[in-house]
């Protein structure tokens, strides 16, 4: 086994009756960029990403369609799989909830419940929403239409009466509130805590864990007629990724419990309430955290198909480019808050810190050294405080990147490598190696060497949330070490090293006009 730090983190796992959308490569985004950065920073990760493929509402949708589920949730599934290619995503597994591995970790899970007392026969009668796939209370439902009754998302919800095996989630209400007060940054944002455990506070009652009016899901054992409840089968994915019920394999000694569950707000507690709970009458270890992200308002308005204008994430690519979607997405809006997407504001943000920032510096320090130190890396003199101090700045902003990700504050984290980009801006303008191209030479060569510098320890800083861009600037500048073990002085950019014309890796962007 590697004696490597571990990390492990998960999307949740995208449900097969729609096309992927703006959110899903929001949430896949966020795992990517945090993925990338512990790999760089030495960490073994494991990054999870798959599709949920059974329930109700997959069984509806296929039926609509004219196809069986199996096919459906392959056509839909694929879908997702080119996302995470076309969002240059580095999961390390997909996983899809199809698979016969999956079925075998759902079903160990279920027996171990059971035989730990917490599973019983009964029958089920209340509400149910097959959109939200949830059950809901009489006092959570609102009124619809003509009378009918609505669930707090605003789904339709109907009336099911069926034998159901139960889930005692009741027995779990003074634990897991335990867990909450011991582990306070266990749901993230605080906000997300709060809302968590006033619903626990006001009491659990026992959840259904099976149906028996349709069978597209996982068989219960022993059980003719059962299938699982879609939620206690799609959880138990992320055991199974990491080889449960094998709990003596290398992978699941490593990586569980995960480091984080990402997930957005709609589902914060199907994984904060009930996935702690199987967990625990499991005598599993719990994950170390749940982080619940905001959603996307398009042009300020909700985003729904009704209106037309669900954002998709295959559009924005081929309009904007890749890295200028991740980039935008992941340094415009707070993490965990709710975000509106406008295309001013892409354009404007794009271009002030990629085109006009460190763009701009990259190129302007790279071409004069092109130009006025024969394609070489320059060779400094002694470096003034001045120069000490900018390499400094940025060797320092590591630790609060570090802290800053390791909250999930992305733009936090963004914002203390961006004030590094603008320090660099007004050290190149104080020290103007234009002018001393002509009245100090070797005082030049040593401003454009740390300008250098400064470019090689941005760019390795930038490299989680731009990969493409940044693997085109540094090779540019021949650095094959990227790693961020390797922003320390005992790792400066070689003098005399090549360097061949630079090329701009960060395009600028015009506003779109209205058509007349």
């Amino acid at each position: 086994m590697s004696d490597k730090k571990s990390y492990y983190i998960t999307t949740p796992i995208y449900y097969v009756n729609d096309v992927p959308h703006i959110g899903h490569a929001y949430t896949t985004l966020a795992c990517d960029v945090l993925a990338r950065f512990k790999r760089l920073d030495g960490y073994d990760v494991m990054f999870l990403t798959g599709t949920d493929e059974h329930g109700q509402k997959v069984e509806k949708s296929a039926e609509k369609a004219g196809v069986a589920p199996l096919e459906f949730c392959d056509r839909v599934s694929a879908r997702f799989q080119d996302l995470a290619q076309a969002m240059n995503f580095s999961n390390d597994q997909f996983i899809r909830t199809t698979e016969e591995r999956h079925k075998i970790s759902a079903q160990h899970l279920w027996n171990r419940i059971k035989e730990n007392g917490f599973i019983y026969e009964d029958n089920y009668a209340g509400w149910y929403s097959v959109r939200d796939e949830a059950f809901y209370g009489e006092d959570e439902l609102t009124e619809g239409e003509g009378g009918s009754k609505l669930a707090p998302t605003g789904a339709p919800v109907e009336w099911v009466e069926e034998p159901s095996y139960f889930f005692k989630l009741s027995a779990f209400q003074d634990k897991l509130l335990e867990v909450y007060e011991n582990h306070p940054d266990f749901v993230l944002p605080k906000s997300r805590l709060n809302e968590v455990k006033s619903f626990v506070a006001g009491g659990l009652q026992d959840l259904s864990i099976s149906r028996t009016t349709f069978n597209w899901g996982v068989p219960v054992p022993d059980a003719d007629g059962h299938i699982m409840y879609v939620w206690i089968d799609a959880l138990t994915n992320y055991l199974t990724a990491v080889d449960y019920p094998n709990e003596n394999s290398e992978k699941f000694q490593k990586f569980w419990p995960a480091n984080v569950h990402m997930v957005g707000k709609d589902i914060l507690r199907f994984h904060a309430v009930y996935w702690p709970a199987f967990l625990l009458a499991a005598d599993l270890p719990l994950p170390d955290r749940i982080f619940a992200h905001g959603w996307w308002t398009n042009e300020g308005q909700k985003i729904s198909k009704s209106l037309g204008n669900v954002i998709d994430p295959f559009e924005l690519i081929d309009t904007y480019t890749l890295d200028s979607v991740r980039f935008f997405l992941l340094r415009e809006v707070p993490f965990g808050n709710d975000g509106d997407f406008s295309r001013t504001s892409f354009v404007n943000r794009c271009n002030s810190d990629l085109s006009n920032g460190f763009g701009n510096f990259a190129q302007r320090s790279l071409s004069m050294i092109f130009k006025n130190c024969d394609g070489k890396i320059p060779t400094p003199g002694a470096l003034s405080a001045e120069d000490k101090a900018l390499l400094t700045g940025i060797e320092d902003v590591l630790p609060q990147v570090r802290e800053l990700m390791d909250k999930q504050a992305f733009n936090k984290a963004f914002d203390a490598i961006w004030s590094q980009v603008a320090a660099a801006d007004v050290y190149i303008s104080a020290q103007e190696p234009w002018k001393l191209r002509k009245t100090d030479p070797a005082r030049m060569e040593t401003v454009l060497y740390v300008c250098a510098e400064a470019v090689r320890m941005l760019a390795i800083l930038m490299q989680p949330i731009m990969p493409e861009s940044i693997d085109k600037l540094l090779g540019q500048m021949n650095i094959d070490n990227r790693g961020f073990d390797q922003l320390t002085d005992a790792h400066r950019i070689k003098p005399g090293a090549d360097l061949p014309k630079p090329e701009g890796v960060f395009p600028r962007f015009e506003h779109a006009t209205d058509e007349a």
